[in-house]
C-alpha cells in the first residue's frame, strides 16, 4: 500500500487533449509530421551556417542558436505528447514533469533574450555597417550568447521550484499536455495570488524588457532604412529584417498571452492550442521564414548540394 501511494505522489496524469478523443489521432499525425519536419529544418539551419564559410557571420551564428534552441524547446514536450497521444497512458513521473518545465521555462527564456541580440546585431549592421566586424567581433557574440543563456536558465531556476512546491492537495490530474507552469498554478490548493504575482514581475524582466529593446531598436533600424539612398541595399536590410521581425511576432504573440496571464484568467483549451502552435508550429517556421526570403541562405545549400553531388560523382 505504501508503494502505490507513493508512486501516485510520484506521476502526474497529463489530461491533454483527452477531452476531445476524435482529435487525438489527427493531432497525433499532424504533430508527428510537424515535429519530424522542424528536426530537418533547424538540423539543416545548422549545418548550412557551420559548414559553409560564407555563412561565418554574427547573424548566422545567431540563427544557429536559434536553431538549436528550436530543437530543445520542440524536443522537451513533443514526444511525450505523442506518446500520451498513441495510447491510453496519460502519466509523467514527477521528475519528468519537473524537467519539462524547466526547459520549458529556461528555453523559453533564452530564446526571448536571444531574439534581443539578434534584433541588436541588424542595428549595428544597419547603423554602422563600416564598423559592423569591429563591434561585433567573436568575443561579443559569445557573450551576448552566454548572457541569453545564463540568464534564461537563472529564470527558470528561479520559477520551476516554486511552481513544483506549491500544495496540490493530492491532485494529480494536469489540464495540459506539458508541466506547463500556468497548468501546475491552478492544480494549487491555496491562493496563488502572490506567485501570480511574482510570475508577472519575472515575466517583466525576461518577456517585455527584450520585446522593448526590439522595438527600440526597429524604431533606429526604420529611421536608418529611410536615409539609405540605394535601393538594393534597403532591399536586401528589408529582407533580413522582415525574417527576424516574423520570427518575434509568432513567438512573442503567444508567450505573452500564456504567460502574463497566469492561472485562471484564460481558456484552458485556448491555451493549449497556443502553447502547441508555440512549441511546436512555431519552431518548424522559423527555419522556413529565414530560407525562403534568404539568398544567402539559399545559395549555401546550393553550394553544399552540387560539393556532395560532386563528391559522388568523383
Amino acid at each position: 500500500m505504501v508503494g502505490s501511494n507513493v508512486s501516485s505522489q510520484e506521476t502526474f496524469i497529463l489530461l491533454g487533449f483527452s477531452a476531445h478523443p476524435h482529435l487525438e489521432s489527427m493531432l497525433f499525425v499532424v504533430i508527428l509530421l510537424a515535429y519530424l519536419l522542424t528536426l530537418l529544418g533547424n538540423t539543416t539551419i545548422i549545418l548550412v551556417s557551420r559548414l559553409d564559410p560564407h555563412l561565418h557571420t554574427p547573424m548566422y551564428y545567431f540563427l544557429t542558436h536559434l536553431s538549436l534552441l528550436d530543437l530543445s524547446f520542440t524536443t522537451s514536450s513533443i514526444p511525450q505528447l505523442l506518446y500520451n497521444l498513441h495510447g491510453p497512458d496519460k502519466t509523467i513521473s514527477f521528475a519528468g514533469c519537473a524537467l519539462q518545465l524547466f526547459l520549458f521555462l529556461a528555453l523559453g527564456g533564452v530564446e526571448c533574450l536571444l531574439l534581443a541580440v539578434m534584433a541588436y546585431d541588424r542595428l549595428v549592421a544597419i547603423c554602422k555597417p563600416l564598423h559592423y566586424m569591429v563591434i561585433m567581433g567573436p568575443r561579443l557574440c559569445l557573450g551576448l550568447v552566454s548572457v541569453a543563456w545564463v540568464c534564461g536558465v537563472a529564470n527558470s531556476l528561479a520559477m520551476s521550484p516554486v511552481t513544483l512546491l506549491l500544495p496540490r492537495c493530492g491532485h494529480r490530474r494536469v489540464d495540459h499536455y506539458l508541466c506547463e507552469m500556468p497548468a501546475l498554478i491552478r492544480m494549487a490548493c491555496i491562493n496563488t495570488v502572490p506567485i501570480e504575482g511574482a510570475v508577472f514581475v519575472l515575466a517583466v524582466g525576461i518577456v517585455l524588457s527584450p520585446l522593448l529593446f526590439i522595438l527600440v531598436s526597429y524604431g533606429y533600424i526604420m529611421r536608418a532604412l529611410m536615409r539609405m539612398r540605394s535601393a538594393s541595399g534597403r532591399q536586401k536590410a528589408f529582407n533580413t529584417c522582415g525574417s527576424h521581425l516574423t520570427v518575434v511576432l509568432l513567438f512573442y504573440g503567444n508567450i505573452i498571452y500564456m504567460y502574463m496571464r497566469p492561472g485562471n484568467s484564460s481558456s484552458q483549451d485556448q491555451g493549449k492550442f497556443l502553447t502547441l502552435f508555440y512549441n511546436s508550429v512555431t519552431p518548424l517556421l522559423n527555419p522556413l521564414i529565414y530560407t525562403l526570403r534568404n539568398k544567402e541562405v539559399k545559395g549555401a545549400l546550393r553550394r553544399l548540394l552540387l560539393g556532395t553531388r560532386q563528391v559522388g560523382k568523383e
